[in-house]
């Protein structure tokens, strides 16, 4: 193999000569070396920031009466593992059941989405919307560390109403029986 000492290896790597002034092969070592510790940290940072609303949440919400369709309140658990939402009420696939999804940004805001099937025609709205038919809307939400808000995509307001979510952080709780 050939020796490559002093600014050599800079030519053999790149094909023209080191531009004046170029750190020499032990000071490139350490810039790298430096590069590698400061994305290190920087991917640490990210981390922790996309997990600060990591926890157990509960959701509320509440949809206000509208014309002839009645007003309701659903309050339900939810997770946050990772920057992402999870949450469902009622058994998947059956009236009632509503799933919220979605991933929370590093500034707390949230475009979620929800999916689930009506639960009885007196609380949807819509020429279609009957028990047992399946919905999908969009919510915006903005999370705080301990509580966020949200509501619901209404679109042109011809079919949807404006209902709206409250999220409130739960305490963890100490798994030694409160010792």
């Amino acid at each position: 193999m050939k020796d490559l000492g002093g600014m050599g290896w800079f030519a053999a790597l790149f094909g023209v000569k080191p531009p004046p002034g170029f750190p020499g092969p032990k000071n490139v070592r350490k810039l790298v070396a430096l590069l590698v510790g400061s994305v290190l940290l920087l991917l640490a940072g990210v981390s922790v920031a996309g997990e600060q609303f990591d926890g157990n949440w509960n959701i509320k919400l509440t949809c206000p009466a509208k014309g002839n369709t009645e007003g309701y309140t659903w309050e339900f658990p939810g997770v946050i593992q990772n920057g992402n939402l999870h949450g469902e009420h009622g058994t998947a696939g059956e009236s009632g059941y509503l799933l919220i999804e979605g991933k929370i940004a590093e500034d707390g805001s949230a475009k979620l989405s929800a999916s689930g099937v009506v639960a009885s025609r007196k609380y949807a709205r819509g020429i279609t919307a009957h028990k047992g038919e399946e919905y999908d809307y969009g919510i915006k939400a903005q999370f705080k560390e301990k509580e966020g808000t949200g509501v619901r995509n209404v679109g042109m307001g011809f079919v949807g109403r404006p209902c709206t979510f409250d999220f409130l952080k739960q305490e963890a709780t100490s798994q030694a029986g409160g010792q």
